[in-house]
């Protein structure tokens, strides 16, 4: 099967006037000392009033219709403003997985119940998701998983550990695959989701603090936790399918591309390109792969705008742009002549916190191997 990815003009008037709207705001909310900006922020940078004022323009929400609250906006604004936020290394992570991911999921799969309860808050940053996927023996290859769902007279009762959930501890509400069904042999069958409001009294959430002292991963223990029955996320039995499309939008997002994009503004600042032409060549070299895999991910997302399932597609960008994303990482630390320094300033401070966040760069939403096993596949058919 051949790949497909057309180009995408993203240059119309309309959004390049809503990109100098974003640029202009996040230029004063720096001015203002509101934030610094760092790479990989929007995994690791959690501002909820941040968000709150990116929600009050307009800017959270953009493509929920507006009968839920939303703004009724299409993909490629959406994809605009999410530009400006990651190259600006802004704290955008309360709200990025509601807005990215589970807003799209809920409108596809949700009942008219669960679209009222819950788009309106992702819409207004109010609601805050965790994504309860990856397991302790259950990364990657999430047809392991072992969380068990029950049910109960009073709904549902979930039994398992859910490991690397991204800001569960600021969430309100966390999104569990669960098995609900034995699948006959077939390991993609007999799973769900379910929606869980939190806090919950047996939703047990225990910080995992990472290797530069930051805590925005968690533990979370299910510990026979009872849900009401209406918070099933679409029919039982279709959560493999429900999350092998939602994995277009978090594979195929400019964040992809874009985490180290701060480091690598930081260090253009720096280059003397008359004195130093191997610094200016690496540089050029870092700025044409990034035109390339910007194109790659805007045709992504105007294949999901035009309702297309682009799976495959988004595991080679996701592959193509979490590589490049350590090679930033690379080339700055071989060719900007000065150590990481975490305490320090400038660029030796962006440049401390990229080397220590690189190792999840290629393995946070599917470790790129596996992602070149689902490439691969899709070639074959």
């Amino acid at each position: 099967m051949p790949l497909t990815l057309r180009a995408v003009d993203d240059a119309p008037v309309r959004l390049e006037a809503l990109r100098g709207q974003v640029r202009d705001h996040l230029r004063a909310e720096i001015a203002d000392g509101a934030f610094v900006p760092a790479p990989d922020a929007w995994m690791s940078s959690c501002d909820p009033a941040f968000s709150k004022r990116l929600a009050d323009r307009g800017w959270v929400g953009m493509t929920i219709p507006r009968e839920f609250g939303g703004h009724g906006r299409d993909a490629l604004e959406r994809y605009v403003v999410t530009e400006e936020l990651l190259a600006a290394g802004a704290p955008v992570a309360a709200h990025w997985i509601a807005d990215r991911q589970m807003a799209p999921a809920i409108l596809r799969d949700g009942t008219s119940e669960q679209k009222h309860a819950y788009l309106p808050g992702i819409a207004s940053a109010e609601r805050f998701f965790g994504i309860g996927m990856s397991e302790p023996d259950a990364g990657s290859d999430l047809a392991a998983v072992r969380t068990r769902a029950t049910e109960v007279r009073d709904g549902w009762r979930l039994t398992g550990t859910k490991v690397w959930t991204s800001t569960a501890h600021t969430a309100t509400n966390l999104v569990v695959l669960a098995r609900t069904d034995d699948g006959g042999g077939d390991r993609h069958a007999g799973l769900s989701r379910f929606i869980v409001d939190l806090p919950h009294p047996d939703v047990h959430i225990n910080p995992i603090v990472t290797i530069d002292g930051e805590h925005h991963f968690n533990e979370v223990v299910l510990d026979e936790a009872v849900i009401p029955p209406g918070q099933l996320l679409g029919k039982r039995g279709e959560g493999w399918r429900q999350v092998t499309q939602e994995l277009a939008n978090e594979r195929s997002g400019p964040e992809r591309v874009l985490s180290t994009l701060p480091l690598l503004t930081a260090w253009a600042a720096t280059v003397d390109h008359a004195a130093d032409s191997v610094a200016r060549s690496e540089l050029g070299r870092l700025v044409s792969r990034l035109a390339v895999l910007r194109r790659l991910s805007l045709a992504v997302a105007d294949r999901l705008r035009r309702g297309e399932d682009p799976a495959v597609e988004a595991a080679l960008v996701k592959d193509l742009g979490t590589t490049y994303e350590v090679d930033v990482v690379d080339t700055v630390r071989r060719y900007a002549s000065l150590e990481p320094d975490p305490g320090g300033r400038g660029l030796a401070s962006v440049l401390a916190r990229a080397v220590l966040h690189t190792p999840a760069l290629t393995l946070r939403g599917g470790a790129n191997e596996i992602l070149r096993s689902i490439v691969a596949k899709g070639l074959s058919r």
